[in-house]
């Protein structure tokens, strides 16, 4: 791997994203000869799973999950393949023979255009919008797990956890690893749910997930004070969180606490997918959008894979095998495979992506967040970058707002700099709920360019010519009047 190359003006295939998907799509892809540009937000392959593996202070992940790691980034490693970190994709877009990437990195943009491209940008934490969320001291889980991999310390002080999911669990026990104090984890699950995943219990206890996810629950029960059933919770505080009120069942109780780390799924990041044009589908059974993919997993455009999280949440197992799927897939398409060949190759990694999916069915209907989480009532903010209210959003969907796109111009919610990343389920189920409609007919936010931040110097940086003008002005957004 030629780490932290320049990035060329041009390649065969460019896979955004190096997680579990990304690394093993790519190293796939580069074996069969495709000339492949692999790029990711970090500095180092890894995305949030494998984050931080080869620092010596990170965080102890499981032995398996450690060794899967460590061969997924000696694989791109040794691969014949260009891998620039620290870099963002802020645009992307269709042409006659492939696609162009608005890339930026260090101060510096550029256009780089590939004939194919394999979006594996993972999943994203499901917002929690709670009263008191933007208290210093209220922080959510992945990013918490992420900061431990990284070698930060533990929160000083007493630790509240709450919300629902398996990654809650895994913090309480990286936390408690890392030596802090965990006073109580609040789950906001109900025994409903377990009982409405009975039929896929079955199924599921012969799932790779199930010996782990068993002596993970038993290791924070053991040691941890658990409330189940909490109906409602609020951080409490000035400018910084002091405690942590909720209710479960009939009982009413407040912890002081310094620390509050909340979680409630995780959704997967499709603002690219998005962006390109692909087409998306509302999935009831984990409340989000997905993009719509092929048993190769290429989407609704042509070229444009996506692989991993982005097409369904399953986990770095699953997502490991998604991305080698789509790299044969996308080699096929470009000529370095005949379809006998790719068909041969995939095999095996279809056996082993079924074994991975199984037990998924009874995940997604136990961990599902509750509505009264996922909508927020009253005074609540729902868009944190714009300090909008779920009462406004409300309001406005009575009034017979069209949808998330509308509601943007008289509210803003959405054009801050997450885009909607963060509010743009809860709008979407807001719209939904009081119009008495299926989210699927709701719609999301538009992605825009730029997808992620740029600062003034990246943009005045983009080459002038007449490809790279026509290029930018073809980012969904842009006024091509301006460029």
């Amino acid at each position: 791997m030629d780490s932290n190359a320049t990035l060329p003006a041009d390649c065969e295939l460019a896979i955004v994203g190096a997680g579990a998907a990304g690394m093993a799509a790519a190293a796939l892809a580069a074996s069969l000869g495709v000339d492949t540009v692999l790029v990711d937000e970090q500095e180092a392959p890894g995305g949030a799973m494998y984050r931080g593996l080869t620092r010596a202070t990170s965080l102890r992940i499981s032995d398996a999950d450690y060794t899967r790691g460590i061969e997924l980034i000696d694989a791109i490693d040794t691969a014949k393949l260009r891998f620039s970190g620290a870099t963002r994709v802020c645009g992307i877009s269709c042409t006659s023979d492939g696609f162009d990437l608005c890339v930026a990195s260090r101060g510096h943009a550029q256009i780089m255009r590939a004939r194919a491209v394999v979006l594996a940008t993972g999943a994203m934490e499901r917002a929690l919008p709670i009263p008191g969320a933007a208290l210093a001291g209220v922080a959510y889980a992945g990013a918490m797990l992420c900061a431990l991999k990284l070698g930060a310390g533990a929160p000083a002080g007493r630790v509240v956890l709450a919300g629902c999911g398996p990654l809650l669990y895994v913090a309480a026990k990286a936390l408690r690893a890392a030596g802090a104090e965990v006073v109580a984890l609040l789950d906001t699950l109900s025994v409903r749910h377990f009982v409405r995943a009975l039929p896929q219990a079955l199924t599921f206890m012969r799932s790779p997930y199930y010996a782990s996810g068993a002596k993970l629950l038993r290791e924070v029960n053991d040691n941890v004070p658990i409330y189940h059933d909490v109906e409602e919770f609020a951080a409490l505080g000035n400018d910084k969180l002091a405690s942590v009120r909720f209710r479960a069942g009939n009982r009413a109780v407040t912890l002081i606490a310094d620390a509050l780390v909340v979680h409630q799924g995780v959704v997967p990041d499709v603002q690219l997918a998005e962006m390109l044009g692909c087409a998306l589908s509302w999935d009831d059974r984990v409340a989000a959008w997905v993009a719509r993919v092929d048993v190769w997993g290429m989407s609704s455009i042509a070229g444009a894979f996506v692989a991993g999280d982005g097409a369904g949440v399953a986990g770095a197992r699953a997502a490991e095998h998604r991305g080698r799927i789509a790299a044969l897939g996308a080699a096929s398409s470009l000529g370095h495979i005949d379809v006998g060949a790719r068909d041969a190759a995939a095999e095996p990694h279809r056996h082993a992506l079924s074994v991975a999916m199984r037990g998924r069915r009874f995940i997604d209907r136990v961990y599902l967040a509750p509505p009264r989480f996922r909508m927020p009532e009253g005074d609540t903010i729902v868009c944190g970058c714009e300090n909008v209210s779920a009462r406004q959003v409300i309001e406005l969907a009575r009034q017979g707002c069209a949808g998330p796109n509308q509601m943007k111009a008289y509210l803003r919610c959405g054009m801050g700099a997450c885009q909607g990343r963060d509010c743009g389920l809860i709008v979407t189920e807001l719209i939904a709920r009081e119009q008495r409609v299926h989210p699927g007919r709701v719609g999301r936010f538009h992605a825009r360019f730029p997808a992620r931040p740029m600062s003034l110097a990246e943009l005045a940086s983009l080459p002038s010519t007449e490809a790279d003008r026509a290029a930018v002005a073809r980012m969904p957004g842009v006024d091509a009047s301006s460029t």
